[in-house]
């Protein structure tokens, strides 16, 4: 495949003075566990794999105060009046951040968050085959999408892995869920607010990966609600990662904007990580009027249907979902909506919700300026889009500066048919360059001999 050379007019961008990360503190116990909010349910590669989901806490506290959301009417039936209701709240969201940013509202909210994640364990464990290499699998998503979303790319990836004698082998895979998306968005549902900062999504990462993530990849079960592990494991995994893990994280947008801050913050977590179209991008790419049509689209998003089946015909029409490809768009369906009190179904994350995540710009442009930075031992992969609109993260003209921002131990590639929603539009393309990097950097042992 293609790929963006590297820029050969230098460009500079004034610093945005990054900021540290709040301290993760053990939530005060004892907790009300919450149930898991969704019944099991099969999925594409079940032949090879077993699926369970898990809860943590969120990392605590959070950096910013809780503040109420805006009260918005989207039911009229007034264009006039729904449109002036939507620009209301709009301004509402992008208000209170900018008095956030100023330090207008300070504190930390102390309610305590819940992240829910997946686990695909392959049955049979680790290969017989010593040749094989293990690899754990690690997958964040973009704005807007549940955990799930993945499933059509790994179902692709495994595939390949499975038939490969060369491997690596995919012995685990963990798919992470922010607070407010899909199943983590009904355990939180009444703790969320008006404000988020993506810095907590990449202190949630952390708390994952440092105090509950296993310590070793095995078949057998694990309890819903992950253990914390001793303050000793942790502190070694700041320093030394993982000892019995071989760690491949794959962040797609918002999920790779974050897992790359959590790199910089925390190398040895991250030995690969995989950057798929992520939110980073130099200060000033984003305009006033694209902010608003990103928060303003996500307010006013049609957030409920008279059933599975409805919802799917009705995006199907849509050109933006028209455009994915239709296996993502049936899991979509079937694992971003719940059922209703009216006997319908609706968005497990609101509209609303989105449009906060959405209002957050700063994180980008803050991680833009930190990659060049991050320990050259971590492994960087560009996966870029070949498609999409000229001021979509900084456009095609940015694309390069933005893979070669820092130069060294990375590599970028680009998928030819898809816009920035790569692994929505493109899943089969991105599984296969994930199975050629994989078999790049971890194909099998070579014999001494």
């Amino acid at each position: 495949m293609q790929s963006f050379p590297k820029p050969t007019v230098a460009r500079s961008w004034p610093t945005v003075n990054p900021r540290p990360l709040v301290p993760i503190e053990s939530p005060p116990g004892p907790l009300d566990l919450p149930s898991l909010p969704s019944p099991p349910r099969s999925f594409s590669f079940e032949s090879t794999y077993t699926l369970t989901t898990h809860i943590i806490p969120a990392a605590y506290p959070r950096s910013t105060p809780d503040v109420t959301l805006p009260v918005v009417n989207l039911r009229t039936t007034d264009k006039e009046v729904r449109k002036a209701n939507v620009t209301k709240a709009t301004q509402e969201l992008l208000d209170i951040k900018d008095k956030s940013l100023k330090g207008e509202l300070v504190g930390g909210s102390r309610k305590v968050l819940w992240n829910c994640v997946n686990r695909y364990v392959r049955k049979g464990g680790r290969p017989s085959n010593a040749g094989k290499r293990s690899v754990t699998l690690f997958c964040l998503h973009a704005n807007g999408f549940p955990k799930e979303i993945w499933e059509p790319t790994l179902k692709n990836l495994v595939a390949s892995t499975e038939s490969s004698p060369l491997g690596p082998q995919i012995d685990e895979i963990w798919t992470w869920e922010a607070v407010q998306h899909g199943d983590s968005a009904i355990l939180n549902e009444k703790n969320l607010g008006a404000l988020f900062d993506w810095r907590d999504n990449t202190r949630d990462i952390l708390n994952f990966l440092l105090n509950y993530l296993p310590s070793s990849a095995t078949s057998g079960p694990l309890p819903t609600h992950l253990t914390r592990l001793p303050k000793a494991v942790s502190e070694s995994r700041k320093v030394h990662g993982f000892q019995d893990r071989t760690f491949f994280t794959v962040g797609h947008s918002l999920g790779g904007g974050t897992s790359c801050l959590a790199a910089y913050h925390c190398p040895a977590l991250f030995p690969t990580l995989v950057l798929v179209d992520p939110v980073i991008l130099p200060v000033g790419s984003y305009d006033n009027e694209g902010l608003w049509a990103y928060v303003s689209g996500a307010i006013q998003r049609r957030d409920s249907w008279a059933s599975r089946e409805e919802a799917l015909r009705l995006f199907s029409a849509v050109p933006f979902f028209a455009a994915w490809d239709p296996e993502v768009l049936k899991i979509y369906v079937e694992c971003a909506l719940r059922p209703n009190p009216d006997g319908g179904v609706q968005l497990k994350m609101s509209g609303m919700q989105e449009a906060v995540v959405f209002a957050d710009t700063t994180v980008a442009y803050e991680v833009f300026e930190l990659v060049a930075s991050i320990d050259d031992r971590v492994e960087l992969r560009w996966v870029l889009p070949g498609q999409g609109r000229e001021n979509e993260l900084g456009g095609e003209s940015l694309r390069p500066y933005r893979a070669w921002r820092r130069e060294t131990n990375v590599s970028n590639v680009i998928i030819p048919k898809a816009g920035h929603l790569i692994a929505q539009e493109a899943p089969r393309e991105l599984a296969q360059d994930l199975f050629q990097f994989l078999q790049r950097k971890y194909g099998a042992i070579k014999s001494n001999l």
